[in-house]
């Protein structure tokens, strides 16, 4: 993701709380804020995450683009009041999974018809967001709050590289109930990554708009 931005002519400020960076009090000098994934919850008591999640409402307010991915977009949902909890019957989705955009979600783009994850706990959709895609097994898969903040519960930034370090660093959780073999992953990442890459790119020129002025930087976390 972030070498599509930088493409794009982006530059990135890369803050990570986690490791006790402070996080920007405006966003005046920037353009945009991406939130990736991470093993924590968007549950979790630590300080940092906390902070974080609270934070988003700098973003929120100042209404730039934002974009909450996985754990990102778990972290959005609990900010703006919904809840992250795992699956009832404990499955997990870590693999190629299908989607299916809602009405809303067709009206913005066209969308691949599986995409990755690697969670084991999904979001309600909260108040006054808007559904763009549903799941078989996570019934919320993406959603925009207002027009400007979306979150995303799957990994369209995954590459080649990434899927070979999660699935060696991760093989643990390959064992869990519904995730997918190690060759179910690489035969998905042939089968699906050239549709998410396009949606991909259809999406960040909705959510970055082609008519905004000179890029500043995107605030990545």
């Amino acid at each position: 993701m972030g070498l599509i931005l930088k493409e794009r002519g982006f530059a990135l400020d890369i803050r990570r709380p986690c490791l006790g960076c402070p996080l920007p009090e405006t966003l005046e000098e920037h353009d945009g804020v991406v939130i990736f994934g991470g093993p924590m919850s968007a549950n979790d008591c630590e300080e940092f995450i906390r902070r974080e999640t609270d934070w988003i409402g700098v973003v929120l307010k100042e209404n730039k683009p934002f974009l909450g991915i996985c754990l990102g977009a778990q972290m959005l949902a609990r900010h703006l009041g919904g809840t992250v909890a795992p699956h009832q019957h404990g499955l997990v989705e870590i693999g190629y999974y299908p989607i299916f955009p809602t009405p809303a979600g067709q009206a913005l783009f066209h969308w691949p018809s599986h995409v990755y994850h690697w969670h084991r706990e999904g979001f309600s959709l909260p108040a006054g967001a808007e559904l763009l895609a549903r799941g078989e097994h996570f019934e919320n898969q993406a959603f925009r709050f207002g027009e400007r903040a979306y979150g995303i519960q799957f990994h369209p930034e995954i590459t080649l590289q990434m899927l070979h370090r999660w699935t060696v660093r991760g093989a643990g959780r390959l064992d869990l109930p519904n995730a997918q073999s190690r060759r179910m992953h690489f035969e998905g990442r042939r089968l699906y990554d050239a549709a998410v890459r396009v949606w991909l790119m259809r999406f960040l020129d909705h959510w970055l708009d082609p008519q905004a002025a000179r890029p500043a930087a995107i605030a990545a976390e």
